[in-house]
């Protein structure tokens, strides 16, 4: 597609710059590998690596223009070389304008929280495609734009890769897009140029410390994307979450608040939580739900809220959300062919969601039906999350299975140990260790 680097830099606070500004920018990249002749490459110093160190590379193969916060001492001739304060945030500034600002070209929501992100963006894409519009959605479970699927890698695509899929989204002819956005996502400005029509807090728990070391600064990095939104935008907040007034406090965005417990905006109250699913009084009005659980009566409520923000009707849109299903992976259930056991598949990752999800199941269960509880923590993330995990499924379970659960470049064992020093000693005759995910699944339906 091309664009003129004039143009392509207008947006950047531009500390220095040495070259011609005259040349056709042909694509952008951070990743040198990717690099091709008449690329334009940013350094962006990362978690794993700094960018800088691989300009040298990036001109090898062919990139005409470099941007970085500290320009290399060695030159080289036929290149553009422009110094920013922040290579992140100025990636997202010229893929937006690369891609021709597609998120004002369609209005975008943002859902960030620690759960709940997956289902309410959905719930959201679901619902609108259901009043008619055409929707694009970006997840953790799939990418779609209106109903057709693009893989999805993270929960936020890199600042290229979500503005690519925005353009894509607006050019198919969506009215909206919504996508979760995670606290990386907002830390590495991933979403830096975006143009929000809304911004959605569901909840915020234990979970992410690997990378922000502190709670304090995952707060803060949820808290970021709310701090960017336009005065033009919603801020939607659940504030049961202590936190969720926190989120605002310095947004410039229109405020309002969803509850199940106090006065705000959207309330709602559960008038009945079974296996059949959830019977809410919304607003004043009665509306039931195939979705199960205390949690997703706080999704219903947001995205009902959201889409009431966004100028749709109340009554069509809870008659729209009656009809909807859970996200793929979000409290999944299937029963057995004689109804006594009931199989429950849920992405619960933080001792929070994985308390709510058995909690749930402990309101449903009928008379003495046992609960085996299979779980695992993923490797190179929150180590201080699986002993946590592993006391609240002893907690709430008759039999735990301890397994894997991709433990990238962890030896599963290991995760598997730091979860067992959370079983309580009451807890250990309960508790049995199988490495391998697919046969701890068979081994606990052996067991049911």
């Amino acid at each position: 597609m091309g664009m003129k680097l004039t143009e392509l830099i207008q947006s950047l606070d531009i500390l220095a710059l040495e070259g011609s500004t005259s040349q056709t920018v042909e694509q952008l990249d951070f990743d040198s590998r990717k690099v091709k002749p008449g690329s334009l490459f940013v350094a962006v110093r990362g978690t794993q690596a700094d960018g800088h160190q691989f300009i040298g590379k990036a001109i090898g193969q062919g990139a005409t223009v470099v941007v970085a916060e500290e320009l290399p001492d060695q030159r080289q001739q036929g290149v553009t070389y422009i110094q920013v304060a922040d290579g992140a945030t100025a990636l997202g500034l010229m893929a937006n304008r690369f891609f021709g600002a597609p998120s004002q070209e369609l209005k975008l929501v943002g859902v960030t929280g620690t759960n709940g992100k997956t289902t309410t963006a959905t719930l959201l894409h679901s619902l609108f495609t259901a009043l008619g519009y055409k929707a694009g959605l970006l997840s953790t479970v799939r990418n779609l734009i209106g109903q057709s699927p693009v893989e999805a890698t993270h929960t936020t695509p890199d600042a290229v890769a979500v503005n690519a899929l925005l353009r894509e989204m607006a050019d198919a002819g969506c009215d909206y897009a919504f996508m979760e956005v995670s606290s990386h996502a907002a830390h590495q400005r991933r979403i830096a140029g975006l143009h929000f029509a809304g911004g959605i807090f569901t909840n915020i728990s234990h979970d992410h410390l690997d990378y922000h070391k502190t709670f304090k600064a995952y707060i803060d990095a949820k808290k970021m994307f709310f701090d960017i939104l336009p005065k033009t935008a919603f801020a939607l907040v659940n504030t049961d979450d202590k936190r969720g007034e926190v989120m605002v406090q310095n947004t410039r965005a229109k405020k309002y608040t969803y509850s199940l417990r106090s006065m705000a905006n959207f309330r709602a109250r559960i008038l009945e939580n079974s296996i059949s699913g959830l019977h809410l009084e919304v607003d004043g009005k009665e509306v039931f739900s195939r979705l199960i659980g205390d949690f997703n009566a706080y999704n219903l409520l947001a995205a009902y809220g959201a889409a009431i923000l966004l100028g749709q009707d109340e009554m069509e849109t809870l008659t729209a959300l009656s009809q909807l299903a859970a996200a793929e992976g979000r409290f999944d259930y299937v029963v057995g062919s004689q109804g006594k056991r009931t199989g429950i598949v849920d992405y619960a990752h933080t001792p929070d969601a994985l308390e709510k999800v058995l909690n749930t199941i402990h309101q449903l269960r009928q008379g003495n039906s046992r609960i085996i509880t299979v779980v695992g923590c993923g490797g190179d993330r929150d180590k201080a999350k699986r002993p946590k995990m592993a006391k609240v499924a002893c907690d709430y379970s008759d039999l735990v299975v301890l397994t894997s659960d991709n433990p990238r470049s962890e030896a599963p064992e290991a995760i598997i140990a730091d979860m067992q020093a959370g079983v309580p000693p009451y807890a250990t005759r309960k508790v049995l260790v199988v490495t391998a995910r697919r046969e701890a699944i068979r081994t606990a339906c052996r067991l049911a």
